[in-house]
């Protein structure tokens, strides 16, 4: 009975603030906002006229009183823009709601909090005053979705009126009983008690730089934005259990950089404790991408995202370079440093030449140097090319001023043909360093040794890898050598096809060095993941030819099922390992993605990810519960390894092929994207 008068009040409620369902269920369909990853996407026009999904909060008018008093106004807003009521009874949903009080001093660049509580370690029994959402304020309420928050936290006499200040706040909104879960919103709003612009505020980065990598960044539950973890996180803020920094600029360059601290590499594990002393060890965590390309997170459009070249500072490279001592000098060539005040002299931002001490020279990535020729193929013809003949491939090879390269003096050069785009079956790689001059600057003729199939038909592709070993500053203490390498170019050729039919294409290149930037494997010569990689790891490939006989049998290397497996990484719930070249064997069962592993999207191409797949090769791995996984079913039991899912996925099988698409596809029930949604 409590139940139906609760309900009661809700419907009631809605009907009050709309006037009509009618008028509301257009209001929000209109303006949805949600992807088909999110489950509001797959709401009948009936349950979002009373759930009323979404969750906007929109803080405003802080005004400080006389003797120190803060407050702000607030309204909540679901995704059509229509109030919510924040205690769930005339709107579904309860929501909670916290704020942040902050400022930066006259003479800094960092916030201080204003609200802040004393936590105690029950490890150590040190203390330590950390930032924290003000407690005992009290809530007004204006009007149904709008409402005033007074802190309990009141402002020092002697509070700095020209300092900028920010209220920061946090909230999430109680949609379980729909299996929505918790939206929630955050934000800072900033200003300049005297009324004047404001004019100091602190940004590095941005969200968008976060979300190339994390998608959508949520911290301690109800936290997003970076704007404010920057209120909390700042300089001497500890975590008294471990007596580690917590300041911003120190905290997140460790956790980055993970099991690549020196400190880590010498045995200490890089931990931090925090809510209810849950142990947070960031000691395996391994940057995507190389550590220098520091650009990667300060962004062009970040207000100050160039402070980690002009403002070297002792806490931001100490965070990395965590082996130096400042005080005493260890493992710093200029000795003992005290403040941040002549960093500039050594580490000034950019010097006269790469790989110096400059601060630039000090990041500079080999593959980006100046000093670097270059080396651009093209492929311009590709010729006999029917089922049981030999490919002749014309191709330009010249460096980045456009002058001729002779395939004889690199360290590497193959050329490789593939086959046929359905599904990869053949493939065939060959050294072309002996390629024969065409007659033109730069161009070159390669006939393969090796024959296409007899039975060969559909298209089929021709790409090339390359390298060649340089020494980068010659003749200086900085010298070393480095490998230089080609892109993969790639053309598709028709064997039987009356025009060229390329493979299908899934991912981009973009989408994956949107994490990995400079994606390059195998000694940094196979790039392309858009196109290229695929040549090699098909669905009947695995490491068979470099696997000891004592760990067989082969693992599959095929790239959708090769590249699920890795990414799941931590998640896996069986071993994934493959040995490489030199029997290296490379584990993938600690892999932290740094995504919500449901958001396809993160590294498919739209809709790309749907099933049935058709004209696709079965996968081989006599490891898992079934061997050849078919097509579908094998991008699938990439994530999920568990016994439950091989068998669902054989039950599915049928005299006539997989039966995946029956709940699975597009427009079914059980569509990829609605299973996966959020």
């Amino acid at each position: 009975m409590k139940r139906q008068k609760r309900w009661l009040l809700k419907v009631m409620g809605c009907l009050v603030l709309t006037g009509a369902g009618v008028a509301l269920t257009a209001a929000v369909k209109v303006d949805r906002g949600f992807t088909p990853f999110d489950k509001e996407y797959y709401l009948t026009d009936e349950q979002v006229a009373f759930i009323r999904p979404g969750f906007n909060v929109q803080v405003s008018d802080p005004d400080i009183a006389a003797d120190g008093t803060v407050s702000v106004r607030f309204a909540l807003r679901d995704a059509g823009g229509l109030p919510l009521d924040i205690n769930g009874v005339y709107t579904p949903g309860p929501v909670r709601i916290s704020f942040v009080l902050a400022y930066i001093p006259a003479n800094g660049d960092h916030y201080v909090a204003y609200t802040q509580s004393r936590q105690v370690s029950p490890i150590t029994g040190e203390s330590a005053w950390q930032a924290s959402a003000d407690t005992g304020g009290t809530l007004e309420e204006i009007e149904i979705g709008t409402y005033r928050y007074t802190f309990k936290t009141k402002l020092p006499a002697d509070y700095d009126r020209n300092a900028t200040h920010a209220v920061g706040f946090f909230a999430e909104r109680d949609l379980s009983e729909f299996e929505l879960g918790a939206p929630m919103a955050d934000g800072v709003v900033k200003f300049v008690p005297t009324g004047a612009p404001v004019r100091k505020i602190r940004e590095l980065t941005t969200d968008e730089a976060c979300g190339r990598c994390h998608d959508f960044l949520r911290v301690h539950g109800r936290r997003h934005s970076v704007e404010l973890c920057v209120l909390c996180h700042y300089d001497g803020v500890v975590d008294p259990d471990t007596r580690n920094s917590v300041d911003m600029r120190v905290m997140i360059h460790k956790i980055h950089a993970g099991e690549q601290l020196p400190s880590v590499q010498a045995g200490t594990p890089y931990q931090i404790i925090g809510y209810r002393q849950s142990v947070l060890d960031f000691s395996e965590v391994r940057f995507p991408q190389d550590l220098r390309y520091c650009d990667t997170c300060h962004v062009g459009d970040a207000a100050q995202h160039d402070a980690w070249l002009l403002k070297p500072t002792r806490a931001a490279c100490g965070s990395c370079h965590d082996n130096v001592d400042f005080v005493s000098g260890k493992n710093h060539a200029g000795g003992p440093a005290i403040s941040d005040r002549f960093c500039g002299n050594c580490h000034f931002p950019e010097g006269e030449l790469e790989f110096d001490a400059s601060v630039r020279g000090a990041h500079t990535v080999p593959a980006e140097s100046e000093q670097l020729e270059g080396i651009s193929i093209e492929i311009l013809e590709v010729s006999n090319v029917g089922p049981g003949q030999a490919p002749v491939v014309l191709f330009r090879m010249t460096n980045k001023n456009g002058d001729p390269i002779d395939p004889a003096g690199l360290s590497f050069f193959n050329l490789v043909v593939a086959g046929p785009t359905t599904d990869y079956t053949f493939t065939s790689s060959e050294a072309a360093r002996a390629s024969v001059s065409a007659g033109a600057p730069g161009e070159y003729v390669y006939s393969f040794q090796t024959t296409l199939p007899e039975d060969a038909e559909g298209t089929f592709v021709v790409g090339a890898e390359a390298y060649r070993n340089v020494t980068l500053n010659p003749g200086t203490t900085k010298e070393f050598s480095f490998r230089e390498t080609a892109e993969n170019p790639f053309v598709y050729v028709a064997v039987t096809d009356p025009e060229p039919v390329p493979r299908r294409q899934i991912v981009s290149d973009e989408k994956c060095e949107a994490c990995h930037r400079n994606l390059a494997l195998h000694g940094t010569i196979r790039h392309n993941a858009d196109g290229y990689c695929q040549v090699c790891h098909t669905p009947t490939a695995d490491d068979s030819a470099t696997r000891p006989i004592d760990m067989y049998p082969a693992r599959s290397i095929d790239l959708r099922f090769m590249v699920h497996r890795i990414h799941m990484g931590e998640e896996l719930t069986r071993d994934y390992t493959i040995v490489g070249r030199g029997g290296m064997s490379a584990n993938f069962n600690h892999v932290l993605y740094p995504s919500d592993r449901r958001a396809c999207e993160m590294c498919h191409l739209e809709e790309t990810y749907n099933v049935p797949v058709a004209g696709v090769v079965p996968v081989t791995d006599e490891n898992e519960f079934f061997s050849p996984i078919p097509p579908n079913s094998a991008a699938c039991l990439g994530c999920h390894d568990t016994v439950e899912a091989a068998a669902h996925a054989f039950t599915n099988l049928t005299p006539f092929g997989e039966g995946c698409g029956a709940c699975h596809a597009a427009a079914r029930r059980f569509a990829v994207a609605k299973v996966h949604a959020r």
